[in-house]
């Protein structure tokens, strides 16, 4: 039936076309089905990628990440306010001891659990690419059910200001699958006193610290 009607939608006059056109169009994917693939494809990755951060020996059994359930409360529309800092460069600590270059872009400001609640959103230094802010952050599981040096989300830049922060994609570094990798830890500012139970979890088999 949706085929016949996309043939009619084609033979017949211009002002009824883009109606119909649109009955033909794929049903949007799911919210909670779009979390579930995007998580499949990173574990494939992590497992078959030359530039995956699983050590390669430990590739042939790496079983997949873990995962907090999917929940849609984690995802809150967010507002990026500028203020006199923004554009500020500070040093940010790091795994290995040394601190790295992070400038500020801004506050994202959103409300989680009826509470307002802020994080600053920065930009490595020496990043090539700037379309993408860097939102480090720790929350009460930390060194209980996902890694003491806090998660990372990272946010497509908007001309609008206006960003979709979502946990459930929030990420480890990739210090807690590697050691030889050099990760920055989120400044005291980008703490937040509640427990995010959404996104990635401490990898099975690994210490919290």
């Amino acid at each position: 039936m949706t085929s016949r009607l996309c043939t009619q939608a084609r033979r017949i006059g211009n002002g009824l076309l883009l109606v119909l056109v649109a009955a033909c169009a794929a049903a949007p994917v799911p919210y909670e089905q779009q979390i579930a693939s995007f998580r499949i494809e990173k574990d494939a990755a992590f497992k078959a990628d030359s530039d995956s951060p699983i050590p390669e020996s430990a590739r042939a059994t790496f079983q997949g990440l873990q995962y907090f359930d999917i929940d849609k409360t984690y995802r809150v529309p967010a507002a990026l306010v500028e203020s006199e800092m923004s554009t500020l460069v500070i040093e940010m600590d790091t795994t290995d001891g040394r601190r790295e270059r992070m400038r500020v872009i801004g506050k994202l400001e959103f409300t989680l659990g009826g509470e307002r609640r802020v994080l600053t959103a920065f930009l490595p230094e020496s990043a090539a690419n700037r379309e993408r802010l860097f939102v480090p952050f720790r929350d009460t599981t930390n060194r209980q059910e996902t890694y003491g040096g806090g998660r990372y989300l990272d946010l497509p830049r908007t001309s609008t200001g206006l960003y979709d922060l979502d946990f459930n994609r929030a990420y480890n570094p990739f210090c807690v699958y590697d050691p030889e990798y050099v990760c920055p830890l989120p400044p005291r500012e980008n703490t937040l006193d509640v427990p995010i139970r959404a996104g990635e979890k401490m990898p099975a088999g690994k210490t919290s610290s």
